[in-house]
């Protein structure tokens, strides 16, 4: 028994046992984890690790700062199942009591489907855990495979782009017409994927995998048209989805993740966070009145620590409410987005504006959902993004944001004369 019982030993974890231990908590902290890792960071196993030669550690904290912080740790095995009614969460052979829960654990990657690529083939790979990330680390050290990807989401892309700065002869495969359109849109996602385009990376979309070929390991995939591209990587980037599926007795409402209301409350005594999350963001809720689920790591490390204070103090639960955060590294490219591209039903469609710079290199793009100001995507504007989440976090009309992209013109371009002036001298 444990006055609070956090599931999953992530980010959103972490940060739950983290925020309560800081605000004084005096109570026991259990903190559970079906990988035997300590928790770690996700976000550059796709990136930074795959890219250096020698991997830096993920961990976010050593087990002797989880000790100092009273923490109970029970890695290496999953949780199983949730009774309410006794207020326990089953591990193992355990059964392990609850005072208050904070569920957050995460989600899987999805894999293609066995009638189209054996279990047993070596040299397909999805990438989710830091065993995962170790995997593919080694098989792009192997001579020089050759790297197909099936995927141009965001984990997918970043995957790409590491093996295609390794000198690797990289494909992309996409099986809707235009990568990365649930996330930034049509327009903008034709934009993003002429990043790959411009750096050697084939890009196929509009076209599924067929059968993937091969003895004993990968050696070629064909696709739905007949095309066979001949591969020795293969990785597969087509999404996640929330690991739910041992709260499927429990009686919490499942859908697309666990719903919850704005305080993140799942049920009395137990609330969400991360992945699994799904609550209604009453900050857009003149975009969007359907529940939100939100894959990104800022979002994970908020709610993780929102979720965790409501459990253990439910009379002054409160909202959780954020602007949606992510960003993505492709090559040399920094992709940041805030806000939502996409409106719900009944709402104004969300349009998109550039309004820095070009959609070929350097550039910021503004979305509209009728009067309101919806989201912000930059790429390679590093400074710019963050103007716009603060416009966000206001309500800020379509008119303050163009006059905030204004604003940042007319500053971009007093730097630049700056520059040549002092150059020239």
């Amino acid at each position: 028994m444990a006055d609070l019982v956090v599931v999953g030993a992530s980010l959103a974890g972490l940060r739950a046992v983290e925020a309560v231990r800081h605000d004084g908590f005096e109570g026991s902290v259990m903190l559970i984890g079906a990988e035997e890792h300590l928790p770690y960071d996700r976000p550059p196993l796709s990136k930074e690790h795959l890219a250096a030669d020698e991997p830096s550690d993920p961990t976010y904290r050593e087990r002797e700062t989880l000790d100092e912080l009273g923490v109970e740790l029970v890695l290496g095995a999953p949780a199983t199942a949730l009774d309410l009614d006794a207020r326990t969460v089953t591990v193992g052979d355990r059964e392990i009591g609850y005072g208050a829960l904070v569920l957050a654990t995460g989600a899987d990657a999805r894999a293609l489907p066995a009638s189209v690529v054996r279990p047993d083939l070596a040299g397909v790979v999805t990438l989710r855990t830091r065993d995962d990330a170790q995997h593919l680390h080694r098989l792009l050290r192997r001579g020089n495979p050759r790297v197909t990807v099936v995927g141009a989401g965001f984990i997918g892309s970043e995957i790409a782009a590491v093996a295609r700065k390794r000198g690797h002869d990289v494909t992309i495969i996409e099986a809707l017409p235009t990568p990365l359109v649930r996330g930034v849109g049509e327009r903008m996602g034709r934009a993003l994927t002429s990043i790959h385009e411009r750096q050697g990376t084939r890009v196929l979309t509009g076209v599924s995998v067929a059968e993937v070929r091969g003895s004993s390991s990968v050696e070629a995939v064909v696709l739905a048209d007949g095309t066979v591209i001949e591969t020795d990587v293969l990785v597969v980037g087509i999404g996640a989805a929330p690991n739910t599926a041992w709260l499927e007795s429990s009686g919490l409402t499942l859908d697309n993740g666990v719903v919850a209301d704005a305080t993140l409350a799942a049920a009395p005594g137990v609330y969400v966070a991360g992945d699994i999350a799904r609550w209604p963001n009453l900050l857009f809720d003149d975009v969007d009145t359907s529940p939100m689920r939100l894959e990104h790591w800022t979002a994970a490390s908020e709610q993780g620590a929102r979720a965790a204070r409501n459990a253990v103090n439910p009379s002054a639960a409160q909202d959780y409410t954020t602007v949606p955060y992510f960003w993505s590294d492709w090559y040399d490219s920094r992709i940041q987005f805030v806000g939502m591209s996409r409106a719900g039903e009944g709402f104004p469609e969300v349009d998109v504006e550039v309004v820095m710079g070009e959609e070929d290199g350097r550039f910021v793009a503004l979305y509209r959902c009728g009067d309101r100001l919806a989201g912000a995507l930059a790429v390679d504007r590093p400074a710019e993004v963050m103007q716009y989440r603060r416009l966000l976090m206001k309500r800020a009309s379509w008119d303050e944001g163009l006059e905030k992209a204004e604003e940042r013109r007319q500053r971009a371009a007093k730097k630049a004369a700056e520059a040549a002036s002092g150059s020239a001298e």
